[in-house]
């Protein structure tokens, strides 16, 4: 059956399901959202801190880096701590790996530059095999093996995916199948054209990411370009956003880039306007108000913020809650697309938060269902 509306649609590449821990990555489960803690994993009270934070903002699955036996010795703690599976990040040392595998690990996440011989692959493989562990192929850019370097000169896409084929036949050569594949760089171009060139390639799940990707503002443009990019051409079944800011800041870029593809939804949408001197009320103070009041609010929904009449209506129309912005410090609330009744400046944040408190309740109580503004239409259609 064709779609209505084609423009809005994204022709997922199929690949196969793997489990890690109890998340399903790959085949036709959400794509999921990660991050990775960056406390000292020594430090089990902190790190575990930093995962309820990370659990709290949505994140599906969380990695820990185990670079010292003392960070594998406290990783026991953190996983059964968890309410999220945890990947280990293996780099260097494959005991670590081991180690890892034996505390609860989820997923061992090893770089085929780094981690040593064939032999000692073999041994990870066995340690995963006998845990019950994914295995996270993560090539990067920035540390390609030196025979791929010296063959093709400088990190291409050519490197990346020959380096993650020359590992993937390594876990296949002893029988081993649950893994997923990520072969990341700094730059967006590279990334790109190395995951659409695996994604033609193999049929395991791929871990998008465009790596050291910077701060917030800078961090957040190049990740949205690169994994929204990606994602919009169907490829990509785990993300991780890498941002030089807080864990928990990663999990919720993710999860406004899988939003604005209409990939998942979770939490309140807000559409907002720029403002201008036209509008009724301080629209960027309000909507960072809005941002901050409705972070507890898991159930999907959609919220507007116009500041005035020219584009209120139009956007209202097609959200739970809208909000435009009139005169004389009255403005107009719109419920599911309809304009319903008037609110005050004064009373006007207040009154959204808990309109949009309610509409959730009933929603997760069964009594009210998100508005969907195109179900009628396509309805009628």
């Amino acid at each position: 059956m064709s779609s209505v509306r084609p423009w809005r649609d994204i022709m997922r590449r199929k690949s196969r399901q793997i489990m890690v821990g109890n998340v399903p990555v790959g085949g036709d489960a959400p794509i999921t959202v990660q991050t990775m803690t960056n406390t000292p994993t020594e430090d089990a009270v902190a790190t575990i801190d930093q995962i309820r934070r990370c659990e709290e903002a949505g994140a599906d699955i969380i990695r820990v880096s185990c670079p010292t036996e003392e960070a594998t010795a406290a990783f026991g703690k953190i996983t059964k701590a968890a309410r999220v599976p945890i990947v280990a990040d293996i780099h260097f040392h494959y005991k670590r790996a081991l180690e890892a595998a034996d505390a609860g690990a989820a997923c061992l996440r090893i770089n085929p530059g780094n981690i040593g011989s064939s032999q000692r692959v073999a041994e990870v493989v066995r340690a995963a095999k006998a845990n019950g562990c994914a295995i996270r192929i993560g090539v990067n850019a920035g540390s390609l093996e030196k025979d791929l370097l010296e063959k093709y000169g400088e990190p291409c896409p050519e490197a990346l995916i020959e380096s993650a084929l020359d590992h993937i036949k390594l876990l296949q050569d002893h029988d081993f199948q649950e893994y997923k594949v990520a072969v990341k760089a700094s730059d967006v171009f590279l990334a790109v054209a190395a995951y659409h060139g695996l994604a033609e390639a193999v049929d395991c799940p791929l871990h998008l990411g465009i790596t050291e990707a910077g701060g917030l503002i800078g961090g957040t443009v190049k990740s949205s370009i690169g994994i929204g990019s990606l994602l919009w051409a169907g490829i990509g079944d785990t993300i991780r956003v890498s941002l030089s800011a807080e864990p928990e800041q990663e999990v919720k870029v993710g999860f406004e880039i899988l939003k604005a593809l209409g990939l998942r939804t979770r939490g309140v949408r807000i559409v907002s306007c720029p403002s201008c001197s036209r509008q009724g009320f301080d629209v960027i103070r309000t909507v960072e108000a809005l941002e901050r009041r409705l972070e507890h609010i898991k159930t999907p929904m959609s919220l507007s913020v116009l500041g005035c009449v020219v584009n209120g209506p139009g956007e209202a129309r097609e959200t739970d809650i809208g909000l435009t912005g009139g005169g004389a410090g009255k403005h107009m609330v719109y419920l599911s697309g309809v304009t319903d009744h008037h609110v005050q400046s004064d009373d006007m944040l207040d009154h959204i938060v808990r309109l949009i408190e309610e509409k959730a309740a009933a929603i997760e109580a069964g009594e009210a269902t998100a508005f969907d503004p195109h179900a009628a239409k396509e309805a009628a259609e």
